[in-house]
């Protein structure tokens, strides 16, 4: 469990395939601090597991349905990441529970900015507008954000300088990828009414 709050950007420093699945090698220094094999740490809001501690990173293995299902499918030696311990219960959270289960890839369509913040539009991928509400929680590639609107294609989020400043968030592009974790509680209301109302 993530709370969405990135501590660093970290980068991607090798891709090897394997089988079925891949094997990254991930740069990072402040989510090493504390760090065991076997713990999480969420890679641009996917939920992986720490194989191996390196000096300045770390590995984590990529199973087929996790780059079938989000952007790390695409990613590449130097490209950079959102980097997330697992959170602690004993602290602040500061975002929104994220479980760094993947709902998604959505696309950035539509970059804002004005003086003191930037809109950002995604499109969505079918299937998940329902999930996403208007000043609600959603997750896009690990950061908790609020949604400003939303329609039946598409949400937007406003992203202070703070957040493009220190998350991946700043780099990003229209045309770009995104991995997208709508709020968790939507999924599990849905499926009860529906155990109600077969």
């Amino acid at each position: 469990m993530f709370t969405g709050i990135v501590e660093e950007r970290g980068t991607v420093e090798a891709v090897e395939s394997l089988t079925d699945a891949a094997r990254m090698v991930i740069a990072g220094r402040e989510v090493l601090d504390g760090t065991r094999p076997g713990d999480s740490i969420s890679v641009n809001g996917v939920c992986l597991t720490v194989v191996d501690l390196l000096p300045s990173g770390f590995t984590a293995d990529v199973m087929a349905e996790t780059l079938k299902r989000t952007s790390l499918a695409v990613a590449v030696p130097g490209a950079e990441v959102n980097l997330e311990r697992a959170a602690r219960m004993d602290s602040r959270i500061g975002g929104h529970l994220v479980q760094g289960h993947v709902d998604g890839v959505a696309t950035v369509t539509e970059i804002s900015p004005s003086e003191n913040w930037t809109t950002m539009r995604f499109a969505l991928p079918d299937g998940l507008a329902r999930y996403v509400v208007e000043k609600g929680s959603i997750a896009v590639d690990g950061v908790s954000l609020t949604v400003v609107d939303v329609d039946d294609e598409s949400f937007s989020v406003s992203l202070i300088p703070t957040t493009l400043a220190e998350t991946i968030l700043g780099t990003r592009r229209v045309g770009d990828p995104v991995n997208i974790e709508v709020d968790a509680m939507a999924k599990y209301v849905e499926r009860l009414i529906q155990w109600r109302n077969p």
